[in-house]
C-alpha cells in the first residue's frame, strides 16, 4: 500500500549571475515531481515566475529525447552517473559544511 516514490529536483536555485532567478522552476514542471526550492527562488518565483509547458509523463517522449542525445554522440548513462557523483559530492559537502558551523557555534557557547 506504499504510495510510488517520486522524482526530486533538488538544488534548483540558479547558481549562474547571468540567467533567470526561476530557471529550474519554470523549467522543471512535470507530473509526480518534488522540488526542494531555495527560498530566494520561492520568493522570486512568486513575485515574477511562470510555470513553462509541463513535460510529458510518458516514456515514448523520454525515448524520443534520449534518442535525441544518442543522435549527437552523447552518452547519457555516462553523463547521468557523472551528474549524480557530483551532486552527491555537493550534498556532502553542504552536510560538512553544517556540521562544521554546528560544531563552531556549540564551541563558542
Amino acid at each position: 500500500g506504499a504510495f510510488p516514490q517520486r522524482l526530486l529536483w533538488a538544488s534548483t536555485g540558479t547558481k549562474d549571475p547571468d540567467a533567470s532567478d526561476v530557471l529550474y522552476v519554470t523549467n522543471l514542471v512535470a507530473p509526480y515531481t518534488v522540488n526542494t526550492i531555495p527560498e530566494n527562488t520561492l520568493l522570486a518565483f512568486a513575485d515574477h515566475g511562470e510555470t513553462g509547458e509541463p513535460m510529458p509523463d510518458n516514456t515514448k517522449s523520454a525515448d524520443q529525447i534520449l534518442k535525441q542525445f544518442e543522435d549527437i554522440s552523447v552518452n547519457y548513462l555516462q553523463l547521468a552517473g557523472q551528474l549524480q557523483k557530483e551532486g552527491a559530492e555537493a550534498f556532502n559537502k553542504s552536510w560538512d559544511n553544517l556540521i562544521n558551523s554546528i560544531a563552531t557555534k556549540r564551541n563558542q557557547l
